[in-house]
């Protein structure tokens, strides 16, 4: 790979939010009449390459296809989408995934006004799709994909389908030189998309049992009943406009025959959309012979990020033979002279203050240089470790051939990367930098701190404060689906030596309605479904702690904290992590004695305690996927474990989905059956194009209930811990030269 000298990296430039989506000029969209490079037949390439257009079109259901069809068509890897829909009084918000090349997931949430049923006057439902690619599109062979919609909800929205769908360029239909693209799908449906035109069944298929919780998987009525066929043609006369028209499978029993919600006529769909930008897509549609529905599609992929990518070029490598000539440069007497060592510390912490980079320590010798430094600038601790080298080459005596590099968090090295001062000078211009500085380094544990190292003079005792806003949202209250508040957050912390962390916060709440929502009817301990009572107070402490962080032996990582944790609990918790830096595996082992707080958050608690605590295997898998599987008891009392899978890109970006089980029953539990949810994190740079490490998240429950929950804890070890060890590091080796 070659060495990147000028970072100002191109993108093309999809969604992060509805604001930016609606700024013409951030996008560009493909020329349809591009040319496409030839493929060797029989290989997947021969599938046919056809012009590129904007990602797959979504459905009313959120996921790729027509209108309220589905097609066979995959969003590209890594894509993310939000959908709103809306007809015939039903509104749907959709969030899909593209997990894998052949894998997607989809959420929804839906209303439907007037339904008359359940006892409400609109009626709320949410719902999980996955949907699976059984084969690629080939030259004669269509693409087809299985699908299951709302295989874990109230079964309202309960179907399955096969799907096929083909592809043709206007020229191969023999239209001439027109530029545009037909795309034709047709499959099976059952359940909803088997209500319609039924051309048989296969056994039967039993009644939804899930009850008003929903959660539980009806594995007993996939792909049984009555199956109906459904097909649908779309037609891109460009890369804008799209003009669509399908046959629906679905006979919307329960909005036009167990209510009265539209009035059912036809079983065309007719539908014309335009694609605004590359992240942004309308559509306009006639449905069902009597209604009129609308569509907004927001699609980014966190590999090309709205911003260009602007860092500074880092400071050039100047070899040694050019500067050292004489035999004098090269003496190692300096190495046992105090003064001397101080200066070259000295200097040493001035080229790394120029990156953002902190030297903690420093050891030297005659030919190594150990360093230890913070890193509060990049997200990749490879360029972070790239920076800290060339601060090295620019201000070590010649005669130092070994650096030793040594992100520090908190007091604690997380590894040591180890690498020849002559590999850096020979290869920097080399095209395969990357790979060949990678093979010739090596990646270790850290060690303790050398007795003689010489530490920086500036950082201890330390003091830094904060002002940064905050929300705090609500989902899915029956009388309000959304709730929110806002304000912002007051910090300080105070670290008196290396590992120890003294840290509060102040929240004001400046506007919000989460103090209006639904009081909790648990039957378990409130530990997490009083939040409205909560949200009664508009300034509170948010959270008040003292923790320490250090290595007690190789491999290990330890933390122990001791205050308030956060708005709802204070305590003790202790926390040890063996993770060997060349390994993908980690465990873990975490306990926590905690205290409910009191409604108003300040310094008085309620008559709650707990011992809650959890064993804890990590595994980190190819493509940025991680792991984690959990065992113990949780706030409630309740014992199970929770798994969790999220990718992580290479940008920082994650997206993320985790369920709970526990010895709660479903009955116990409420509404959802068990925990579960999905999580975001988009980084700061990802949207303004400059290095930072901040990022915001987003965790989402479909349900808020108390069974399956954790305590909030500052500093919890994994996350920075990996991100400094080899696996990492090597994923990211190329923008060691960044």
């Amino acid at each position: 790979m070659t060495p990147i000298k000028t970072h100002m990296r191109k993108a093309r430039v999809p969604a992060a939010l509805l604001c930016l989506a609606a700024v013409p000029g951030l996008a560009q969209i493909p020329d349809i009449t591009r040319a496409v490079p030839d493929a060797a037949p029989g290989s997947e390439e021969a599938a046919p390459r056809l012009k590129p257009l904007p990602p797959p079109s979504l459905t009313f259901y959120g996921s790729p296809g027509l209108i309220d069809m589905p097609s066979a068509e995959m969003l590209p890897d890594g894509q993310y989408a939000v959908t709103y829909s809306w007809f015939g009084g039903t509104s749907r918000y959709n969030i899909t995934f593209q997990a894998l090349p052949w894998l997607s997931a989809s959420f929804r949430y839906n209303g439907i006004q007037d339904l008359g049923l359940f006892g409400f006057d609109t009626y709320y439902d949410r719902g999980f799709d996955v949907r699976a690619r059984l084969w690629r599109e080939r030259r004669w062979l269509p693409e087809v994909t299985m699908g299951l919609q709302d295989f874990a909800g109230t079964g309202v929205y309960a179907a399955e389908y096969f799907v096929a769908t083909k592809r043709f360029e206007a020229a191969a239909l023999g239209w001439g030189r027109a530029p545009g693209r037909l795309k034709v799908s047709a499959g099976l449906g059952w359940g909803r998309l088997g209500s319609h035109g039924a051309i048989g069944s296969i056994g039967s298929r039993p009644s939804f049992v899930g009850g008003s919780t929903g959660g539980t998987l009806s594995t007993d009525q996939w792909f049984r009943g009555d199956v109906a066929p459904f097909a649908g043609l779309e037609w891109q006369p460009d890369a804008r406009w799209s003009l669509k028209a399908e046959y629906s499978s679905d006979a919307y029993v329960t909005e036009t025959q167990d209510s009265d919600v539209f009035e059912r006529k036809s079983s065309l769909n007719y539908g014309v959309e335009y694609q605004y930008s590359d992240r942004l897509r309308l559509g306009a549609y006639y449905l069902y012979g009597s209604e009129i529905g609308v569509t907004a599609q927001i699609q980014l992929n966190p590999k090309h990020p709205p911003t260009l990518m602007a860092v500074p070029a880092p400071h050039p490598i100047i070899p040694r033979s050019q500067w050292a000539t004489e035999d004098a440069h090269w003496r190692q007497d300096w190495a046992s002279s105090a003064p001397k060592s101080r200066k070259i510390r000295d200097l040493a912490a001035e080229a790394l203050k120029a990156d953002g980079l902190v030297l903690e320590a420093v050891t030297l010798t005659g030919t190594t240089a150990e360093l230890r430094y913070r890193n509060n600038r990049y997200r990749s601790q490879s360029q972070a470790a790239g920076r800290a080298a060339r601060a090295l080459a620019q201000t070590m005596p010649p005669s130092v051939e070994t650096f030793r590099l040594v992100p520090v968090r908190r007091g604690i090295g997380l590894a040591a990367i180890e690498i020849r001062r002559s590999d850096l000078e020979a290869l920097e211009f080399d095209p395969e930098a990357a790979d060949a500085l990678f093979a010739a380094a090596g990646v270790q544990d850290a060690g303790a701190l050398p007795a003689d190292a010489l530490f920086s003079g500036e950082l201890y005792p330390a003091f830094a404060t904060s002002i940064s806003p905050y929300t705090q949202p609500a989902y899915f209250d029956p009388e309000k689906p959304f709730r929110i508040d806002a304000g912002l957050d007051f910090a300080a912390s105070y670290a008196p030596a290396p590992g120890w962390r003294i840290a509060g916060a102040i929240r004001q709440r400046l506007a919000g309605n989460v103090k209006n929502g639904r009081a909790s009817n648990s039957v378990l301990p409130h530990v997490r479904t009083d939040q409205v009572e909560y949200a009664q107070y508009g300034t509170t402490l948010e959270n008040l702690y003292v923790s320490r962080l250090w290595k007690p032996g190789r491999n290990l990582y330890a933390r122990a904290t001791a205050g308030l944790f956060e708005s709802m609990y204070g305590g003790i918790s202790g926390e040890v992590l063996w993770k060997p830096v060349n390994s993908r595996i980690g465990f873990g082992l975490e306990a926590n004695y905690v205290v409910q707080r009191d409604f108003d958050q300040r310094f008085s608690f309620r008559d709650y305690r707990v011992l809650t605590g959890h064993a804890s295997a990590y595994y980190e898998l190819d493509r940025g996927y991680q792991l984690q599987l959990d065992a113990g008891r949780y706030l409630a009392g309740d014992y199970g474990g929770t798994f969790s899978l999220n990718r992580e890109f290479d940008n920082g970006f994650l997206v993320g989905a985790f369920f709970t089980l526990t010895n709660v029953s479903a009955e116990d539990f409420g509404e959802g059956s068990f925990d579960k949810g999905f999580r975001f994190r988009i980084p700061v740079d990802w949207l303004l194009g400059k290095p930072s490490r901040s990022g915001f998240g987003l965790t989402i429950r479909p349900t808020q209930r108390d069974g399956g929950q954790r305590v909030a804890v500052p500093d919890r070890l994994y996350g920075p811990v990996r991100e400094a060890h080899r696996k990492s590091l090597e994923d990211q080796r190329a923008r060691f030269w960044e």
